[in-house]
């Protein structure tokens, strides 16, 4: 640490790059022959003095004896049109500087760092070149630096544990993080910024977790191979970007799409992707109605698709996912997955009567491929599973990765390892030339390449309701939008009606259950519960789900607190609003104010908790309410204890 120190008393070259707005100031210097970094906001230190660099295999760290070559820099304005998601334009407006870089050494080594200052992040990555002496290389440790205050506040959940990201999120400090935590993560600075540390553009390479290091300083902490190293990459080669998302407040993080911009723009012809509404053979299994496997209960049965596709056509919901289909899941799922055949229908599922129905219908089908983390099992299937589908005119599935670690290659090999990273973006590319799209559970974490590649329309990667009955508490939906959301959309299968099933007891009133189609986005979204649960129970609050986009033109945060509530505002496409808001177990009032809208009159349907609501007492109590709306107005909303609001604003033709 002293040592460290000393270098960075020794100012030799110092290069600023400020924002647009002039807020934030990134300052790139060379100390003593090292490099590091830090980043200013309104003249306040956010993140001091950080080194960079890496450890390498046979090669000397790529990190000492360094000087400047020379610097090239670059203004950026425009405006991005992403094909869905929760803004159809983000701006990519930055200043940015790239440092080439060579060693004072005999035999020297050349390499650069791109930094780029937008108003609201700062973000940089590695990019080395072929060089005279090798053409590829063996990363051992990235020697990225995040020097935070020890005592700012942070909200995390581990790295490299059995069930991947799906833990509870903690309130932690920056000082106890001496294990390894995944990214976004959220920080509250002493300063009074937030922050959340993350990355963008992740291919060929580890995923970055977080962790003190020997300096107790937050550093980079690259997910391992097997074999102990963290990456073995040909050149030339471009790391992800390291992205450090910047707000005044922990709402205004939430509205950050930094992440999207720091991707390429798609070069495949895209156009035929669309998102979709869908309802599953899914949670009458979870509640132990049917079964995955086969037997007298087995959901994915050729007459209990036939039945879901006429309900999905009576909701009005265009797409059906249907698990269970395929032989593997006799038994002990989890350890015989090695075994799954992903063309082999079980025998009372006939996929090409189910296929033709679901067509003449004009119902989309989820397929389903659950590969249980046997990535050699299922790459040794890939192209067949994917024509399998394409060929029954399937244009969606879902994928899962359940098991603890990957096996690839006869190695157990952690799911956001390289390995990992490359298996996910080899499904995904395959994917797009299939024109499949795809919505990943147990994921590597989003890092914007859905701009890149959008037949990626969702993925998991948090813990969902099917941790309801006991493992989730209402504090986690108001956790997600400031800490998971910030890496993209989630899949959360949200609609489950069925509040008190003594299989699955939830903790949520009802129309927090509509809520969560706003306040967590998903390119695929769920109605997950079984279909008599929506047209026999409560046919008039389906009306929202049945309603609620899939992609949107804006979206404006509201309010919120990290762990406390979260309410935001979307516009679809033909200029109606849809407002959800979530709170934790406490209840709360809040005063809604409608100045992002225009001078229209609105309609507003309120679908709100009653007063006497509350998550485990009174959870259906609920009221639907209609106001006349305009951008002068406010509205006071009650949120139950466990509780949610949605509301729907129509524009009156006057």
């Amino acid at each position: 640490m002293f040592k460290w120190a000393q270098l960075l008393r020794q100012d030799n070259l110092t290069r600023e790059i400020t924002s647009p707005d002039g807020r934030t100031v990134c300052r790139f210097a060379i100390k003593s022959g090292a490099i590091c970094y830090q980043v200013m906001r309104d003249h306040k230190t956010i993140i001091d003095y950080s080194r960079l660099g890496f450890n390498l295999s046979g090669e000397a760290p790529l990190r000492r004896n360094l000087r400047l070559v020379r610097t090239k820099n670059r203004i950026k304005n425009e405006k991005i049109e992403l094909q869905w998601g929760e803004d159809r334009f983000i701006d990519n407006n930055y200043h940015e500087s790239a440092f080439y870089l060579t060693e004072s050494t005999k035999n020297p080594r050349i390499f650069t760092v791109r930094f780029r200052v937008f108003n609201d992040a700062v973000a940089f990555r590695y990019e080395i070149p072929p060089q005279p002496k090798f053409q590829r290389l063996t990363i051992t440790e990235e020697l990225t630096e995040f020097n935070v205050s020890p005592n700012a506040t942070t909200w995390k959940i581990p790295a490299y544990q059995p069930d991947r990201y799906e833990y509870n999120y903690e309130k932690s400090y920056i000082y106890n993080l001496i294990s390894s935590v995944h990214t976004p993560l959220t920080i509250s600075t002493p300063a009074g910024y937030f922050l959340s540390i993350h990355e963008a553009a992740l291919y060929n390479y580890g995923s970055m977790t977080l962790k003190l290091n020997d300096n107790n300083i937050l550093a980079a902490d690259i997910t391992p191979l097997s074999d102990h190293t963290k990456a073995h990459v040909n050149l030339p080669f471009e790391t992800p970007w390291r992205l450090i998302m910047i707000a005044d407040s922990a709402l205004a993080l939430t509205a950050n799409r930094v992440m999207y911009a720091l991707n390429p723009a798609p070069t495949m012809d895209f156009s035929w992707v669309h998102t979709l509404k869908f309802i599953g053979i899914w949670w009458a299994m979870y509640v132990g109605e049917w079964t995955w496997a086969p037997g007298e209960r087995h959901g994915a049965t050729t007459q209990h698709a036939i039945e879901y596709i006429n309900a999905a056509v009576r909701l009005g919901i265009s797409g059906l996912l249907i698990e269970g289909w395929n032989d593997g899941w006799e038994g002990n799922w989890l350890e015989n997955g090695i075994h799954n055949s992903f063309t082999t229908p079980t025998p009372d599922f006939d996929f090409d009567a189910v296929a033709r129905y679901a067509r003449r219908q004009n119902i989309e089908l989820v397929g389903h491929h659950e590969t249980v983390g046997f990535v050699d099992n299922y790459e040794s299937q890939l192209e067949d599973a994917y024509n399998y589908y394409a060929a029954r005119g399937v244009r969606f599935i879902k994928t899962g990765y359940a098991g603890s670690m990957m096996t690839i290659n006869g190695r157990h090999e952690y799911h956001h390892s390289q390995i990992g990273v490359n298996h996910y973006q080899k499904t995904i590319e395959l994917a797009a030339r299939k024109h499949i799209c795809l919505d990943i559970h147990e994921p590597i974490k989003g890092t914007g390449i859905e701009r890149t590649f959008p037949n990626l329309l969702s993925r998991e990667g948090a813990r969902g309701q099917e941790y309801e009955g006991g493992a989730i508490s209402p504090s986690h939906a108001c956790f997600l939008p400031y800490t998971r959301l910030l890496s993209g959309g989630m899949d959360y299968t949200p609609g489950i009606f069925d509040i008190e099933n003594s299989v699955k007891r939830l903790s949520t009133t009802i129309t927090r259950q509509l809520a969560y189609y706003v306040t967590i986005y998903s390119g695929m979204t769920m109605a997950a519960d079984r279909p008599f649960m929506y047209e026999e129970r409560f046919p008039d609050l389906f009306t929202f789900i049945r309603r609620v986009p899939t992609t949107y033109e804006r979206t404006v945060p509201l309010a919120g607190e990290i762990g406390e509530y979260y309410v935001v505002a979307r516009e679809s496409d033909d200029h109606e609003w849809y407002i959800g808001g979530v709170t934790n177990e406490s209840s709360r009032h809040v005063i809604l104010d409608f100045n992002f809208l225009d001078s229209n009159t609105y309609l507003a349907t309120i679908y709100a908790d009653a007063p006497d609501a509350h998550y485990r007492d009174n959870p259906y109590a609920h009221q639907i309410l209609k106001r006349r709306i305009t951008r002068r107005d406010n509205l006071d909303i009650y949120l139950a204890p466990g509780g949610g609001f949605a509301i729907i604003l129509s524009p009156l033709i006057s």
